[in-house]
């Protein structure tokens, strides 16, 4: 489970990782899973913890299937949490193919995701 300093919870922070306006700067990587949108702080010593949001649309499935998708999604993100820079805010929005996806197979995809964003953080 994400604890709560680590969470996106307002539709504001969502807004503003996906669309953009603070000034910040924006990435996004997706794979054939999910999505995930990037805001990355410029300010070495902003000493706020990583956020993340998920977004998963009725194209997913039910909302049996979306719940499913999400605390899969969150249980996967839990454990990567701590690679994130500080200040750093994701939204990680699954696509239909991750409704029947192993839980291992969208751990793969966040790593993916994930080091690509690093990568172009460095």
């Amino acid at each position: 489970m994400l604890p709560k300093r680590h969470r996106l919870t307002r539709p504001e922070d969502y807004r503003a990782v996906l669309r953009g306006g603070d000034g910040r700067r924006r990435t996004r990587v997706g794979t054939d899973l999910l999505v995930v949108h990037a805001s990355l702080a410029d300010n070495p010593e902003l000493t706020r913890p990583p956020r993340v949001g998920f977004v998963v649309s009725k194209a997913v499935g039910g909302s049996v299937v979306r719940h499913r998708v999400v605390r899969r999604l969150r249980a996967q993100m839990a454990e990567r949490i701590e690679r994130l820079h500080p200040g750093t805010d994701l939204v990680v929005r699954a696509r239909p193919a991750a409704a029947g996806a192993a839980s291992g197979a969208l751990g793969e995809a966040l790593d993916h995701a994930l080091g690509r964003i690093l990568k172009g953080a460095a």
